[in-house]
Formats: structure tokens, sequence, C-alpha cells
């Protein structure tokens, strides 16, 4: 990955999970928010509910190369965390590829198509 390093810290993550912007998909859901870097972080979440270490592993694969595949259509300086879903152990990585393509690239481009999460 050209513009990006991996995301790793659990703080960050929670952060993103709390105050960041998200856009769903069937796939995935995609979080993020601005750093104040000149590149973007990315962490991929995958949960026990999806499956065993296999699908586990193939989820954050697929999603892994999709997020490679659009990368340059992306704005830089931005945290990303992408929670994977129980139908990313099951699609091919084209199908991650176009939503990341048509919605996410969209939308972060955008600012007025962001959603802000809500606090219940």
């Amino acid at each position: 990955m050209l513009y990006t390093v991996k995301l790793n810290n659990n703080k960050d993550f929670v952060r993103l999970y709390g105050k960041g912007y998200f856009i769903p998909s069937p796939w995935c859901t995609v979080y993020y928010r601005k750093n104040s870097l000149k590149y973007n972080r990315m962490g991929i979440s995958t949960s026990k509910k999806i499956g065993n270490a296999v699908k586990r592993s193939r989820a954050r694969r697929v999603i892994r190369q999709a997020y490679r595949e659009n990368e340059f259509l992306l704005p830089k300086g931005y945290d990303i965390v992408i929670a994977a879903r129980f139908e990313s152990t099951v699609c091919r990585s084209g199908e991650i590829s176009v939503f990341f393509k048509k919605r996410v690239a969209a939308v972060m481009n955008d600012p007025s198509k962001q959603k802000k999460r809500q606090k219940k």
C-alpha cells in the first residue's frame, strides 16, 4: 500500500468507532476520521461472530485487496477502520472493490455526504 500504514492501537480504533464518520455496506462498515498526517492509517477489524480463524483471515485478505485496488481514489490524511461483516467471508474482492470505488471514495471526497455516528 503506497499511501497507507497500519493502524494498530486500540485507542485509535475506539476513537473512530465513537467519533468517526461511517459508511455501511453488506460486506463491511468503513469508519473514518481526519488525522493530522500526510498519509492514511488503516486497520481491519474482524470479530468472532464472522466465523473461525480461516474465515476471519479470508475476510481480512479480501478487504485488504479491495482497499489496495482503490487506495489512490481516497483522500490522504485519514484514519480508516474497516469492520468486516459475515458477508465478507463469502464474497469476492471485486464486490468490495466496487463498494470502495462508488461509495467510499465518493463520500470521503465530498464532505456534504458524510454521516456521523449517533450516540445512544
